[in-house]
């Protein structure tokens, strides 16, 4: 495994001037008819996606491919993590005929490969996890050729409801550490994260392909980075996801650094060594990024190990 390169004093964020973006954080805008006839999908449906909410870099490219990740159980959160750009407060009532319209507009969107999340719903007996069973459902009823990945809260740790998606059996469950174990109060500030990994050991105990994000950028460690894929290693993850924090609004927490693309392509190789099954890691990787590739078992170990074997020649 190469050396961690030495990081540039002049890519370190001072909190209290705002330095301007590298160049490898430039996005595309989004244009296109792909990306016009899936804005109107999600528009006619009435739907949510975190594309939107969370101020993805990446949603012209990928609504110009004609995907998008959907969030269900509305667009106001529970929670308030002082990473993201979804809203915080009361949400509201339920809505029962969610699962039927986002299973329609997948149906109509003609995909393979779909991705849904959600908001965290605390105020809910379960969680919101029996409207996650039935969305999972409606979704392989109408559309049984297509791949789904849900990118699940924590549910509070209650097993029952963390049970009722394994049941739904979709082909990739993923829930996001966000950040190591000693910035987990501050970054994400009702969660706890030995509980988001016992989350996902109990999703690899049911069966399940799990899947996991971290965001760099917010203060870490090199040390505490790899404590953290190891922690995930040993929770049974398979797929881990690793791209740099982007402040959505002066609200949020500011980036205390930009991460070099050198710096992931040394946490990818680690990644491997630790025995993760796909590692996605680069400065604009989000959680569903390339989220098609993560269903397919020993795709990125078989591409990673070809890449070892051209570097012998």
């Amino acid at each position: 495994m190469q050396e961690l390169p030495i990081v540039n004093s002049a890519s370190v964020q001072n909190t209290s001037e705002k330095i301007k973006k590298p160049n490898w954080l430039r996005v595309k805008l989004p244009i296109g008819e792909s990306y016009k006839h899936v804005r109107g999908l999600v528009d006619t449906h009435k739907l949510h996606t975190i594309c939107e909410s969370g101020n993805c870099p990446n949603m012209g490219e990928c609504w110009g491919d004609g995907t998008a990740t959907f969030m269900i159980l509305g667009n106001i959160c529970t929670r308030s993590c002082g990473f993201c750009a979804v809203a915080t407060g009361r949400p509201l009532a339920v809505d029962w005929d969610e699962p039927q319209r986002v299973a329609e507009a997948i149906h109509l969107m003609k995909v393979k490969h779909a991705v849904i999340t959600s908001v965290d719903r605390d105020e809910l007996k379960d969680g919101g996890s029996i409207i996650w069973y039935n969305t999972i459902k409606a979704v392989k009823a109408l559309n049984p050729d297509t791949t789904l990945e849900t990118l699940i809260p924590d549910f509070k740790g209650e097993v029952e409801n963390i049970q009722r998606v394994i049941d739904a059996a979709p082909e990739v469950v993923s829930h996001n550490i966000e950040t190591v174990e000693r910035l987990t109060r501050k970054v994400r500030i009702q969660a706890k994260y030995h509980r988001s990994m016992e989350t996902l050991r109990v999703l690899k105990q049911g069966g399940m392909r799990t899947k996991s994000g971290v965001m760099l950028g917010l203060g870490e460690t090199r040390e505490e980075v790899l404590q953290t894929m190891r922690d995930l290693v040993n929770s049974g993850v398979d797929v881990i996801t690793m791209g740099q924090y982007l402040q959505p609004t002066k609200k949020h927490l500011p980036v205390q650094r930009f991460v070099h693309p050198d710096e992931f392509a040394f946490y990818r190789e680690a990644g491997y060594e630790m025995g993760f099954d796909y590692v996605e890691s680069g400065p604009l990787v989000r959680s569903s990024y390339h989220s098609d590739r993560h269903v397919i078992a020993g795709y990125g170990r078989k591409k990673w190990q070809a890449e070892k074997e051209l570097q012998t020649f």
